[in-house]
């Protein structure tokens, strides 16, 4: 399986257990409906354990441009290759998404609430406010980058054919452990993105596919879990380059 194929099936099958059991807890009339914010926690971590699982050694299990570009700075990851992986994440994740909508396409009839359907896509704050709501992506995602970067050690370079560049020296558990602390620590204000790819292609399906009275995307939000991961990345890499 080439890295780029692997970004893609790994993204995609991420945002299919990630925005699937979102549906699942806030959709109308599902098995899983009104379970709670720590069931959606523990299925985006698990979620992200799977999708490394399957893909660490092969792309070394970015799924996650904030990833991508965090590992380019710190030296570890080969910029040449960054715009690739970023287009197989954002494919992937709407691939993704796509599939969590056609197979709860009978619960997006009968849920009313054009906020709980945008929900099961794209994240939103809960109270809306430019600076906290950016913050709070920035600060999620600089902790999920700099465990990774310590993580995968000072002296992992992975561009050799032998060792995929990102997660595959460490497997998938840790990291799907960092992204539950982070939802329930820190995830109450925005939903925690994290991840530029997570929020934009479900976005983008949201806007795109016909769920009955769905409302709008929030395009004016949107930028926010886009560069406020980035910028956490950026953060995370300088001080890691710092401390080693």
């Amino acid at each position: 399986m080439s890295p780029f194929t692997a970004e893609l099936i790994g993204t995609a099958l991420l945002i299919l257990l990630g925005n699937g059991v979102v549906a699942n807890v806030v959709l109308q009339q599902t098995k899983g409906n009104n379970s709670g914010f720590i069931v959606i926690t523990w299925g985006w971590g698990i979620a992200v354990f799977t999708a490394v699982l399957v893909t660490m050694d092969y792309s070394g299990a970015h799924l996650n441009p904030a990833v991508s570009i965090g590992l380019a700075l710190a030296g570890k990851f080969d910029w040449s290759q960054v715009p690739l992986y970023i287009f197989a994440q954002l494919l992937g994740a709407m691939i993704g998404t796509t599939m969590v909508w056609i197979m709860y396409r009978d619960h997006y009839e009968v849920t009313p609430d054009e906020d709980l359907k945008r929900a099961s896509f794209c994240t939103s704050p809960a109270i809306p406010n430019t600076f906290t709501n950016f913050f709070s992506e920035a600060i999620g995602t600089f902790v999920l980058i700099f465990s990774v970067l310590y993580i995968t050690g000072p002296n992992f370079m992975a561009s050799t054919p032998d060792a995929p560049a990102g997660l595959g020296s460490l497997g998938a558990l840790p990291v799907g452990l960092i992204v539950f602390v982070i939802g329930v620590s820190l995830g109450g204000t925005t939903g925690y993105a994290i991840n530029p790819a997570r929020d934009l292609g479900p976005r983008i399906m949201h806007a795109i596919l016909p769920i009955s009275k769905k409302g709008g995307s929030q395009w004016h939000y949107a930028w926010i879990p886009i560069l406020g991961p980035i910028i956490g990345a950026v953060a995370a890499s300088g001080l890691h380059l710092m401390l080693t």
